[in-house]
């Protein structure tokens, strides 16, 4: 039994209470989903802003009614410092996930973005301290890394940010070390790189890659790449991110208490190999997707050419052992986006 399916057995007999800020988004109800079918107590905090209520209603079906009576949500803002400290009272973990992503959204709004994932950073900080929170996990980013050419990325070697969107991650890490030094706050930072998986939205400008090409192909709609294709990423399957955020919230504190660490699957993947592996997994249910083709354009704005991740610092200081690969989560969540990105 690895550490995770250990941490597992261990809390589905030992309730704990946990919020999840943007619990209504991707990555955040995916966590919650996690938490509640481990028996826990969970309180989401989201404003719907980018969240959405379905993701929550999808969690309420795939739960049990006795689980579900454990979840609690607080329709509110991080914005307002009276919501983030209502929503720490008596909570054990705070795994923060709200913010305002995308590297093309915060050059088209680098003040919005920065209000989002700054100054709201800033005010659950202070909710979380002056509640007693045991430990803060937050969403940091790959973002992190910059211009700096090295792979595989190791977290204790940055480069120049690339865009509005880096810098507040980047900031983010900066006030939790200082809220760990200062204050006593146990904080911990998840560098996600490139995470995908169910109920990751697929409309709009600023959708990410996995489900925006795999929405495409269904509806036979163009696929763009920027670029040649051969820009490579860490694609990170969500089953991994959540793991990591049980894993980072209960470590002994002197394995990760103000420290960060790289999210990832540890293996790098062109946009033109994710093309062909989405081709080739969706083709079970619409055979046709194999005679089309991607559509080739310029590179975008603020983006790194390639990104992959050394995983040994998480691995040797929480266990985490990557469950999926970025051909594996495709392959499970497949059936997901079969069934919701339709139409």
């Amino acid at each position: 039994m690895n550490a995770f399916e250990s941490l597992k057995s261990k809390l589905e007999s030992q309730s704990c209470t946990w919020l999840v800020t943007g619990g209504a988004g991707f990555i955040g109800s995916n966590l919650v989903e996690c938490l509640l079918r481990l028996n826990q107590k969970v309180v989401v905090l989201d404003n719907f802003s980018t969240g959405k209520r379905e993701n929550i209603e999808s969690v309420k079906q795939l739960v049990s009614a006795g689980q579900w009576e454990c979840f609690k949500l607080i329709e509110g803002d991080i914005r307002e410092p009276a919501d983030c400290a209502l929503a720490c009272q008596g909570v054990d973990y705070v795994l923060h996930q709200a913010a305002l992503g995308s590297v093309p959204r915060s050059i088209d709004s680098p003040v919005l973005t920065n209000e989002n994932n700054v100054t709201r950073f800033l005010n659950m900080l202070v909710a979380a301290r002056d509640s007693g929170v045991t430990r803060f996990v937050y969403a940091a980013s790959s973002s992190t890394y910059g211009d700096h050419p090295g792979l595989p990325k190791v977290e204790g070697v940055i480069g120049k940010p690339l865009s509005p969107y880096a810098v507040t991650k980047y900031v983010n890490e900066l006030y939790a070390r200082v809220f760990f030094d200062v204050y006593g706050l146990e904080t911990v930072g998840l560098r996600y790189f490139n995470v995908f998986g169910a109920r990751q939205d697929p409309d709009g400008a600023y959708a990410a890659v996995v489900p925006k090409w795999t929405a495409a192909l269904i509806r036979h709609e163009p696929v763009y790449i920027n670029g040649d294709g051969e820009t490579s990423r860490d694609f990170c399957y969500i089953a991994n991110a959540v793991q990591a955020n049980l894993l980072a919230a209960t470590a002994p504190s002197g394995e990760c208490a103000g420290d960060v660490f790289n999210v990832a699957a540890g293996k790098r993947t062109s946009l033109n190999e994710l093309f062909e592996i989405i081709r080739k997994e969706l083709s079970h249910a619409y055979p046709g997707v194999m005679t089309q083709q991607p559509i080739y354009r310029d590179f975008r704005k603020g983006d790194v050419r390639h990104s992959l991740a050394d995983i040994s610092k998480i691995s040797g200081a929480l266990d985490y052992q990557p469950s999926h690969s970025a051909e594996g989560g495709l392959r499970e969540a497949m059936s997901w986006y079969v069934s919701n990105l339709s139409v």
